[in-house]
Formats: structure tokens, C-alpha cells, sequence
């Protein structure tokens, strides 16, 4: 099955290459990378399935804390104000503004799961929190939201997700890290977690959960970086 997969898509992107230089086009680069983003994007969505879960690796594998890496955007590191709370709104049929208790009163899941950066590396750790599907059925999300926007108080830092993937039964707003509350550097006091997405889409120091009609790009996104970016 790979090999024709392969070959495949290799002739889509000749054929796109020859297509745009035939056309004329003042930026052929910019389109025929547009175009290849596009298909990539219906290739991973055709490889999703909103069921199958990630395999656990064993705790033995789990990466010790001083070497698993964190990035902030912001020129120094993130801290929640002490009023903090997390904002769900857009599409919804119950807006509502949820502190860091009333989340944990919610149904918690627990994995283990090896994070992929886009940059290369990956790394075991431990995750806890509420899955987002329990947020999109307490806040009664329209089924016409087919897009989910995640902001935070990193400087801004924002992404956003389609519905499929953010309803994955392993796609958490994780309070948790390796059995013990998040840490700044990990995103504290919440996180966006999901072991479906490359690194850089699962937004730390989150404040709001946006149900959507149309996606909303994203902070790396918006710079080039691969929109759907699953793994």
C-alpha cells in the first residue's frame, strides 16, 4: 500500500509543478507549496481516525522533566494572573468561564504519550485533565462549529484545530503533568494536549476554547507552518 501512496503523490506534485509553470505564474513557488500544503492536508485527514487511540508507552520510557523541552513565545516565561479563568465560547449553546477547580471536578483522563515536535524530537511524559469532548458537551457545541480556536496568555500564541481531531478521545485540557500539577514551563495553570497533532498546535497557558464555523490559522500556522499538522 505504501509504495503506490508514494508514487502517487509524487506525480500530483509534478503535475502541479508543470501545471503552474504552463500557467505563467508570477509566484509558481508560493502556489505549487500552497498546493502541496493542501494536499498534505487531505492526505493526514484521510489517514485520521476520530477512534483509534495512540499507544501508551511504558512508564519506563517516560523522559525525566529536566530534559522533556518547553517554549514560550513571550520574552520571558508565561505566569497566570490570579484571577485566572478559561473563557469557552463562539458556537456554543451555554457560554461559560471555568476556573482551574471547576475543571477538575469535571471526568479526568490520564495517558501516557510520546510528544513529536515538528523540530525533529519527541519525548514520553504523562498527562491528566478533562477531554475536550466533555467541554463541547457541557457548553452544548453547535454541530455546525467544525472548528475549534485555542488562545492564550502567551503573547498572544493561539492555534486552531478541526472538530474531528479536537473531539479525539485523547485530546485533553491537561492540568497534569507526570502526577503533579503543571508547572510554568509546561503551560501552567492549563494546557491543550493531544498526542493526534505535532507540538507546536497544543497551545500552553490556555484562557479560551472558541467553537468556530471556519478555521482561525494560527500563531505558527499564519508564518507558513502546516495548518492540519497531524501525526
Amino acid at each position: 500500500m505504501a509504495e503506490p501512496l508514494t508514487i502517487s503523490r509524487r506525480k500530483l506534485l509534478l503535475g502541479i509543478a508543470a501545471a503552474t509553470l504552463v500557467a505563467g505564474c508570477d509566484n509558481p513557488t508560493k502556489l505549487f507549496l500552497g498546493a502541496m500544503s493542501r494536499w498534505n492536508e487531505r492526505f493526514d485527514r484521510f489517514l485520521f481516525s476520530p477512534t483509534r487511540l495512540a499507544p501508551e508507552p511504558p512508564a519506563s520510557e517516560l523522559t525525566p522533566e529536566g530534559d522533556f523541552p518547553s517554549y514560550f513565545i513571550s520574552d520571558t516565561m508565561p505566569f497566570a494572573p490570579s484571577d485566572w479563568q478559561l473563557k469557552i465560547g463562539g458556537m456554543v449553546a451555554r457560554p461559560a468561564t471555568l476556573s482551574i477547580e471547576q475543571l477538575k471536578r469535571m471526568p479526568r483522563t490520564d495517558m501516557r504519550i510520546r510528544h513529536h515536535c515538528v523540530e525533529g524530537w519527541s519525548a514520553v511524559a504523562a498527562w491528566h485533565g478533562v477531554r475536550l469532548s466533555e467541554i463541547a458537551k457541557m457548553a452544548g457545541a453547535s454541530p455546525d462549529a467544525h472548528y475549534v480556536e485555542f488562545r492564550s496568555f502567551d503573547a498572544g500564541y493561539f492555534s486552531s484545530w478541526d472538530i474531528e481531531s479536537a473531539m479525539h478521545p485523547q485530546t485533553i485540557l491537561a492540568y497534569g503533568m507526570n502526577g503533579r500539577a503543571l508547572y510554568p514551563d509546561h503551560g501552567a495553570p492549563l494546557r491543550l494536549y493531544s498526542p493526534v497533532k505535532l507540538g507546536y498546535k497544543s497551545v500552553k497557558y490556555l484562557t479560551e476554547v472558541n467553537f468556530l464555523p471556519q478555521r482561525s490559522g494560527g500563531y505558527w500556522e499564519n508564518l507558513g507552518y502546516d495548518w492540519y499538522a497531524g501525526v
